[in-house]
């Protein structure tokens, strides 16, 4: 665990028709496997290898200020949370991390960050969101001299405050053709100590099943292909080499997970129930579980994860079956910010001010409260067999 804050030191929901889906450029332009992680270290400031086609770039002052910057920005970020939080992880997970080799993060957006964090040892990584899934930056995108400063402003609040203001990320990216979620993926591979190996464009069928995501949908103009494709969900899968030489899979989909939407595609949860048993991470989720219209994936995971770390925005207290879970609670619950205040649970207070089992420390902010002082976590370990 304590190479994962080293590491990090060293280094609207879309709806697009299948005749509006552009030509897929996620793999990479050059043959080298290193030029994906080249294109992350440089979008990371940090310096690519020196037989990359991008060392001219990351020669100009343009990109060496904004490196140095990055540099300033991670230091602290490591100073203010990646230490303090492996530190706890390492004590507080350790049961965890030896019975998890896949991690389930709903409403993630391109957080690898936090949950690679949490979990380093895990070999399977499975993010879902709405912000769409993004591709290889191109050249013209690298040397775009607005790149920096739409990179800095993307992340200021992830670094921050430990979660992504994800309108102002879409604007902020989009501004300079960086067009979903993978570019700030492959940055936090690389800042946080993982080589990446290789990237392709996957998707889901209507069952669930991942397959290679088409090159081209421009002509899927066949009645079955059609309805095929729109019962699908995008994805990409990222493979890693972690800081301690193991190798780890990242997927990552875009998809609406609330009822509606996996009742229009139900292949998400198809594909999370074949995953085994899970650990869900959440965190930052504006309260969307607490709702009855997100019933089925707060069922899905409470049905089929061994342990759920969360904060307050994750699920509600009163959905927990009585005597199916042991809870350990970590940091301070106060009411939510008044945008989710009428997300307040009575249960937590009690569970907080029980004199009798005291919450633990916490000793690092995340979540909306995301001072260190306010922050919570909630870790749920199941007690009752999973569900089949």
């Amino acid at each position: 665990m304590a190479s994962t804050a080293d590491a990090i030191d060293s280094t609207k929901s879309p709806s697009s028709t299948a005749s509006s889906v552009r030509p897929n450029r996620l793999t990479a332009p050059d043959p080298d496997t290193t030029y994906a992680q080249d294109v992350a270290a440089y979008l990371g400031g940090l310096r690519p290898s020196h037989k990359s086609n991008l060392t001219k770039l990351a020669e100009q002052p343009a990109w060496q200020a904004f490196a140095q910057d990055q540099d300033k920005s991670w230091d602290k970020y490591r100073a203010t949370h990646t230490a303090s939080m492996t530190k706890w992880a390492s004590a507080e997970l350790d049961e965890v991390h030896s019975n998890s080799p896949t991690i389930f993060y709903p409403f993630s957006g391109p957080d690898f960050l936090n949950v690679f964090t949490m979990f380093p040892t895990s070999q399977t990584y499975v993010l879902m969101g709405l912000e769409p899934v993004g591709s290889m930056p191109v050249r013209a995108s690298l040397e775009n001299p607005a790149l920096f400063p739409a990179v800095k402003a993307s992340l200021w609040s992830v670094l921050n405050f430990s979660f992504f203001r994800t309108n102002d990320m879409a604007v902020d990216l989009k501004s300079v053709e960086l067009d979903g979620a993978l570019p700030l993926m492959m940055l936090f591979a690389a800042r946080t100590g993982n080589q990446i190996t290789a990237i392709r464009p996957v998707q889901l069928d209507a069952t669930g099943q991942l397959l290679d995501a088409p090159t081209d949908t421009s002509n899927a103009t066949s009645a079955s292909r059609g309805a095929a494709l729109a019962k699908s969900v995008p994805g990409v899968e990222m493979k890693l080499r972690g800081p301690d030489g193991q190798p780890k899979t990242v997927y990552y989909f875009s998809t609406d997970l609330s009822n509606h939407g996996l009742q229009v595609k139900p292949a998400p949860i198809q594909f999370v129930r074949s995953l085994g048993p899970l650990t869900t991470y959440v965190k930052s989720a504006t309260y969307l579980m607490h709702k009855l219209y997100f019933s089925e994936v707060r069922r899905l995971v409470l049905r089929h994860s061994r342990y759920i770390l969360q904060d307050d925005s994750g699920i509600a207290m009163k959905f927990f079956q009585k005597g199916a879970w042991q809870f350990n609670y970590y940091g301070a619950y106060k009411r939510p910010i008044n945008l989710f205040a009428k997300h307040y649970q009575p249960e937590l207070t009690t569970a907080y001010t029980d004199s009798t089992h005291r919450p633990k420390a916490l000793p690092f902010g995340t979540g909306y409260n995301w001072r260190q002082t306010d922050s919570n976590l909630l870790l749920a370990r199941r007690l009752i067999p999973l569900a089949d």
